[in-house]
């Protein structure tokens, strides 16, 4: 739902190293997460909690939602990961290969999950837009005003969990064939494609972007970090806002080297006093028991106040994402 290759914890060669696949011993006091980036700071702070707790290290590789499943299913025949979190549907692409097995963390009984068991959500989430200062659109027809030409930028539908949320959104807002011919007179003002959404973060507000998508989560952790830009929702030509929930997801890898260690994790991190920490990333709770309290919980309701929520049936984005993605490319030309 998202970015960039980078390292949370570890090289990437230590993460392997450490792991040793399927022959890993279980004893080990490590366990491996692969996952989408955005909740590094977050991280840093419960897996330290988690350490404290039980004397289990976890390693993390950060990556693109679509990189860290793709690693999964690479790695099918010598598992690394333990652990997966990623968007959707690419949680549910990986889960539909058999590389997710199903498990019940403590806690996790009443958040979206799986039917069969094999992934959750651990934290809420909506799909975002972002704007530099100099800059005030309003629709989506604003964005395609020649006055942003080479300034505004998405992350790829395929690649991103949040760039493949922007299709989604904008199939939403004009039907499947409306939004390829939204996205391709769009391109006259794309500075290109982007594995990575959250390099636009820091692109937007030196300038050198003015609007680029994003996500709710990251982008306010990223505002309260350093500022330099802000978050809009673009309307549609009634003046409607509407965005959906991209949960960051989470499951049991098949095979995972450290099953055990990983069964603890996921059992923490559905925790009462670990969902309650959601806000101090700016996410939701995935919980409903649990409820997110502070000024960050004011803020992210401040951000999305007026703008309708929808939900997409996973499913069938899944089914035909192929297809849309085929067709995406052709409508860009790429």
């Amino acid at each position: 739902m998202k970015k960039t290759l980078a390292i949370l914890a570890v090289a990437l060669t230590a993460v392997l190293s450490a792991c040793g696949g399927t022959g890993a011993a279980s004893s080990d006091k490590t366990v491996t997460v692969y996952t989408v980036d955005g909740l590094e700071d977050w991280y840093t702070a419960r897996f330290a909690e988690f350490k404290a707790q039980t004397g289990i290290t976890v390693q993390a590789v950060t990556a693109g939602s679509g990189e860290v499943a793709s690693r999964v299913e690479k790695e099918k025949a010598n598992t690394q990961a333990d652990v997966l979190v990623t968007l959707p549907p690419f949680i549910q692409r990986v889960a539909g290969q058999g590389l997710l097995q199903p498990s019940s963390p403590q806690g996790s009984e009443t958040v979206q999950k799986d039917p069969q068991g094999r992934f959750f959500a651990m934290m809420n989430n909506y799909l975002s837009f972002i704007h530099n200062p100099a800059a005030d659109p309003k629709t989506w027809n604003d964005l395609l005003d020649p006055k942003y030409q080479g300034k505004v930028q998405y992350s790829t539908p395929g690649e991103a969990g949040d760039g493949t949320a922007v299709l989604l959104q904008l199939q939403h807002v004009f039907g499947d064939q409306g939004a390829l011919g939204y996205l391709g007179k769009l391109e006259a003002n794309n500075a290109g494609p982007s594995s990575s959404t959250g390099k636009l973060q820091p692109k937007v507000a030196k300038g050198e972007l003015l609007v680029a998508n994003g996500d709710v989560q990251m982008n306010l952790a990223e505002i309260a970090k350093s500022g330099g830009f802000e978050v809009f929702f673009p309307a549609d030509a009634q003046g409607k806002r509407s965005t959906f929930a991209l949960p960051y997801y989470a499951g049991l890898v098949t095979n995972a080297p450290h099953a055990d260690n990983a069964k603890k994790l996921l059992d923490f991190l559905f925790s009462t006093d670990v969902q309650a920490k959601a806000a101090d990333a700016y996410g939701i709770p995935a919980r409903p028991d649990v409820v997110a309290s502070g000024a960050n919980a004011g803020k992210i309701k401040a951000a999305t106040q007026g703008v309708e929520i929808w939900n997409p049936d996973w499913t069938a984005v899944l089914g035909k994402l192929d297809a849309d993605l085929a067709a995406y490319k052709k409508a860009v030309g790429r």
